[in-house]
Formats: C-alpha cells, structure tokens, sequence
C-alpha cells in the first residue's frame, strides 16, 4: 500500500533529520535513558498495529531496518507520554483508523490520553502559561506542569519574545513535565511568599502625618 510505504519513508527521513539536529544540542547528560516499559509499550503498539493493518504494516516495514527506524522515531517522540498512555492511544487508533496511523496521529491520541489524566493539551497548556497574571505561583493552574513548564522557560521570555521562539520551547519544557508527572514525581506548586508587614507607627509619627493629612485638606 502506498500509505504504509509514504509512512516508513517519512519515518526514515525524520529520523535521518532528528540524529543530524540532535547530535551535538542534545549530549546524554541532558536527557534521561528511555524507560523500558516505554520501549515495551511501544513494541506492543506496534503489535497492534501489525494485527490490524496487516497488509498496510507489511508494506510499510518490509525492511526490518525500516520498522527499527521507526520504532526509535516514535520512542523519541513519545518520551513524555509514558507506557500507559501510549497503549491506550494505540488501542483507541485502531478503532478509529482505516490506514496505519502516523506519528502525527499518534501524538495526537495520546494528547487525549493525557488530557483524559488532567494534562491539558500542550496548545491549551500554553496559552494559559501565557495569559496567567502574576505572580504565577499563586494562581489556580490546571496543573502544575503548565507552570512548571512555564518557569523552565522563563516568564519573561514567554511574554517578551515572539510565539514563534517560544512555542517549540514551551513544547519541549512541558512534554517533559508531563513525563515527569506521569512518572510520579511530584511538581507540587511552591507556595507564594508571605506578604512583608508594614510597621506599626509610633504615637509621634502618627500624630505627625495626621497633622500632615489635616494640613492638605485645609482650603
């Protein structure tokens, strides 16, 4: 099918594109290991994918080189989802799709899966980082990664710079929130500095600016 060939070619390229990109921005300090029950997930979805598009799949990846290739594009991709919701996007593809769906349509399935969880969907994420007045760490979020994902970037920066710096930013921060919170940890919120009191005056000073206070509103 020209569907599943379109497929794997595009997988191919954006992979080729992805190592070239990534070789010297991203070292291996800067992005933890991919955890394997991801790695399970995925090998899984594509099960799935083989059981119920199988001619399509088959043509698609012929070339086990080529199912490889994309297998590491999607895990790439699919980091900040976790295994659970990756499973499920897969499940609920299959009912819905008639051609072997593209990461593009996979990413979007689990976008459903995470906002079914309380993450909203990163668009939605990131207008909300951009519309919230301040100071942001006493604001009602959806959820805490939109803000935290917002403080990795910088709230600055989200409200000087144009959208189209700050959008991929933005994605990349938070996906990667989302993969923390999936992951368990907790990105409570830190409460808000409490308010300086103001001193209380002296009798003399009181006495004095209410002298002050009578002397402006005398004609």
């Amino acid at each position: 099918m020209q569907h599943g060939k379109h497929l794997a070619e595009q997988a191919a390229r954006d992979l080729a594109t992805s190592s070239k990109n990534s070789a010297t921005a991203v070292g291996p300090a800067e992005r933890p290991l991919p955890d394997p029950a991801l790695i399970d997930a995925i090998n899984q979805a594509f099960a799935l994918f083989r059981v119920n598009y199988h001619n399509q799949f088959y043509s698609a990846f012929a070339d086990t080189t080529l199912l490889d290739q994309a297998k590491r594009l999607w895990l790439d991709s699919l980091r900040h989802v976790g295994p659970g919701p990756v499973l499920a996007a897969a499940r609920a593809l299959i009912e819905q799709e008639e051609y072997l769906p593209t990461l593009r349509k996979m990413l979007g399935a689990c976008e459903d899966q995470l906002a079914a969880q309380g993450l909203p969907r990163p668009r939605d994420a990131y207008r909300e980082a951009c519309n919230a007045p301040r100071p942001k760490d006493a604001q009602r979020w959806s959820h805490p990664a939109v803000y935290h994902a917002g403080r990795a970037l910088g709230w600055y920066d989200l409200a000087t710079r144009p959208e189209s710096v700050t959008w991929p930013e933005f994605q990349r921060a938070y996906r990667d929130c989302c993969r923390r919170a999936l992951a368990g940890e907790d990105l409570s919120i830190p409460a808000p500095p409490e308010p300086t009191p103001t001193p209380a005056l002296s009798r003399e000073e009181g006495a004095k600016r209410l002298h002050e206070l009578r002397r402006q509103l005398e004609p």
